[in-house]
């Protein structure tokens, strides 16, 4: 049999580097894709194909799949669009330079990278695109408005195209996680700092709270769950012969689905002002 092949976005840490290892294992040809070519080198002295694929860079985008592609003879299994970043802030604070940045990298790379992958697909006549979304693709939390702008845009897309393809061969699927063991917190600091003026905000005092919470390693979250659950959920989502178009990972994104399904509006607000 022809070996399965798989391209990873994101795969420095966390969710992506965890899927890459995860999908070697199985026998496929991973290509775990990086934004940083110093990360790429790390991947590649493991053993990975690592082509540079910078969401935020098209032309990027357009070399690291070429990349791919001259690898696998102009085929690809699967794609999964991982990589992802955080601007933490009220919504009121958010400059629209902040919301350009962060929808070019979480939302438009996603579809750049997509819309080059279809065709292959296509032609190949077969294929999944498989797009890593979040609990807060399904309700909204304070001070992650930036991210979760991107997730409901990404929803919204990918639902869409789950129904456009659905006269092709082509499955699309969203996973979701919830709070899961990465270095998005971390890297989100650089963006808020960048991004974010609340010393002159009007709630600067609020502001504390928020930057303890980026700044302290204050241990994991409540039902965080490790990279190695997402990748489970990725793997039957692409090598299931019938994938499901949500898969859920932790028990929040399972509880919060619940709670948007059953509750108004006004409760659910309720609720999640007390997370």
């Amino acid at each position: 049999m022809t070996q399965k092949t798989i391209l990873i976005t994101g795969s420095s840490s966390g969710i992506g580097y965890d899927a890459a290892h995860g999908f070697r294992a199985l026998g496929f040809r991973v290509f775990a894709s990086c934004r940083a070519q110093a990360d790429c080198d790390r991947l590649i002295a493991q053993g990975f194909d690592s082509p540079l694929i910078d969401y935020a860079d098209s032309d990027s985008i357009e070399t690291g799949l070429a990349e791919v592609l001259a690898a696998t003879s102009g085929t690809l299994d699967v794609l999964y669009n991982n990589g992802a970043f955080a601007c933490p802030g009220a919504v009121e604070d958010l400059p629209r330079g902040a919301l350009r940045a962060i929808f070019e990298v979480n939302v438009f790379g996603y579809q750049e990278l997509t819309n080059r992958v279809i065709p292959v697909m296509r032609a190949q006549g077969h294929g999944r695109i498989i797009q890593c979304s979040s609990v807060l693709g399904l309700v909204g939390l304070k001070w992650r408005g930036a991210y979760v702008a991107t997730k409901f845009a990404l929803e919204g897309l990918t639902d869409v195209l789950r129904i456009e393809m659905a006269d092709t061969p082509i499955n699309v699927i969203l996973i979701e996680p919830g709070p899961v063991t990465s270095s998005i917190r971390k890297n989100a600091i650089p963006h808020f700092e960048k991004w974010i003026n609340w010393k002159e905000s009007a709630r600067a005092a609020e502001y504390e709270t928020l930057r303890e919470r980026l700044y302290a390693d204050s241990g994991p979250d409540t039902f965080e769950l490790s990279a190695s659950a997402v990748t489970k959920k990725l793997i039957h989502a692409a090598t299931a012969k019938h994938p499901r178009a949500r898969y859920y990972v932790t028990m929040p994104t399972y509880l919060m689905g619940l709670l948007r399904r059953i509750l108004s509006t006004r409760l659910l607000d309720a609720v999640i002002s007390r997370a």
